[in-house]
């Protein structure tokens, strides 16, 4: 598989790529000043994020990044991983050491956004800073391990089993279908009360509609707005399965080495997103997934039609609202029921039953007639029920319709000899 990133990306087979329409250096390994990276992180207030830290800041939550892997060495995320993994076989086992030739970064800039701890008023601070994250490292290129489909179920996987109430995948296969492998993984996430928040993806990246994991029912999918929280032409796709929106140009986001760099795409919308959600479950820990989901669309500040907009979703995330306001109770998840998808849509793919052999039932004989290899004795009757049907019943009908035709001839025969003598 070979990830794809960038503007103009290089035309391949992945089954799995990242979601990056754009980055830029901002930073390098030099300190930064105190407002230089934190005044760029506008949607903390603009979407009610700073105002939501006066609620929950996260603590307690874990947050699974499966990407490429996240440099916990970084200052703005000391502290801030717990954990990890490595399932692309050429990472290190804590999934803290960056993986791919592409875009080895991702994953850190994703954490960042997510947790970050920044540094006092200096640093990238993440929407949830009070949350801990699982650095899950996956092989997003070509290789003789494992592909990029079965790293994934493993990884959502090893995720649920480590502690992760939320999971965020900034990815995406550019297919609105997904393998088998990933119904039982992402539903036994689901089943397990875990919130999947995912990526649109970008059409600056070449993906022009959105592409599983964001297609899959009960994920939380994010779309992406620009600084005038209008939809973003090039860092958001657009789909029936959006959920909601949140800001996916000018980031600034942490990368290895201490540095930092502005980007662009729906990559940085789904890790703010995931902040968010972790916020919402700091705030409210009574509530299972579908209900956390439920308080993040019905928060959500209105945007496009009406409903489940293919552009916004059901509006732009309010924070402060999603962790404070009164939002009735729903028995079931708002963006679907995996389950019930696989019930419905693998139905055809089931694996054919072999075929019985017949046999008699319990209360039931079968016996051989004259000539059957296995014998019989001098007792049996001659006409079985078998041979009745195969010879008995078309003898007997070929000698009524045969009786009936000469009837039928001798009939004619007597009206024309009576005919002859009354001339």
């Amino acid at each position: 598989m070979r990830l794809t990133t960038g503007r103009s990306p290089r035309r391949a087979t992945p089954a799995v790529a990242l979601l990056l329409a754009a980055a830029s250096v901002l930073i390098g390994a030099a300190p930064a000043h105190a407002d230089s990276i934190r005044d760029r992180e506008y949607w903390l207030d603009d979407y009610g994020i700073r105002e939501a830290w006066n609620v929950s800041r996260g603590a307690g939550q874990t947050i699974a990044i499966i990407d490429t892997g996240v440099d916990g060495t970084h200052q703005d995320l000391a502290g801030a991983v717990v954990g990890g993994v490595d399932f692309s076989t050429v990472g290190s086992a804590n999934g803290q050491t960056p993986v791919g030739s592409d875009d080895s970064s991702h994953g850190t800039m994703v954490a960042s956004l997510a947790a970050g701890r920044g540094r006092g008023t200096s640093g990238v601070i993440g929407a949830a800073p009070g949350a801990s994250l699982l650095a899950i490292s996956i092989g997003f290129s070509e290789s003789n391990g494992p592909s990029s489909d079965d790293q994934i179920a493993d990884a959502v996987r090893w995720a649920v089993d480590n502690g992760a109430t939320v999971i965020n995948m900034s990815l995406t296969r550019n297919t609105l279908e997904w393998p088998t492998s990933w119904d039982d993984a992402f539903k036994y996430a689901m089943d397990k009360d875990v919130v999947i928040v995912a990526a649109a993806g970008n059409r600056g990246s070449g993906t022009s509609q959105v592409g599983a994991p964001a297609t899959m029912p009960g994920v939380l999918t994010v779309g992406g707005v620009d600084r005038n929280r209008e939809a973003s032409w090039d860092a958001s796709s657009q789909g029936i399965s959006i959920a909601v929106s949140a800001p996916s140009e000018q980031l600034v986001g942490a990368v290895p080495g201490d540095g930092y760099v502005l980007w662009d795409g729906t990559s940085g919308a789904t890790p703010i997103m995931a902040g968010i959600v972790a916020l919402v479950r700091a705030a409210h820990p009574g509530l299972d997934a579908a209900n956390v989901i439920q308080r993040i669309i019905a928060t959500a500040t209105p945007a496009g039609v009406e409903g489940a907009d293919p552009i916004y979703g059901y509006g732009l995330v309010d924070a402060a609202a999603a962790v404070s306001a009164t939002v009735p109770a729903v028995t079931a998840n708002p963006m679907g029921d995996l389950g019930e998808w696989i019930r419905i849509n693998r139905r055809a793919q089931a694996v054919t039953p072999e075929a019985e052999t017949l046999a008699p039932t319990p209360s039931a004989s079968a016996t051989p007639g004259p000539g059957a290899s296995g014998g019989g004795s001098n007792d049996e009757p001659f006409f079985t029920l078998g041979l009745w049907r195969d010879v008995g019943i078309p003898v007997l009908l070929f000698a009524v319709f045969g009786a009936s035709f000469v009837l039928l001839v001798l009939a004619g025969v007597r009206q024309f000899r009576a005919a002859r003598r009354r001339e």
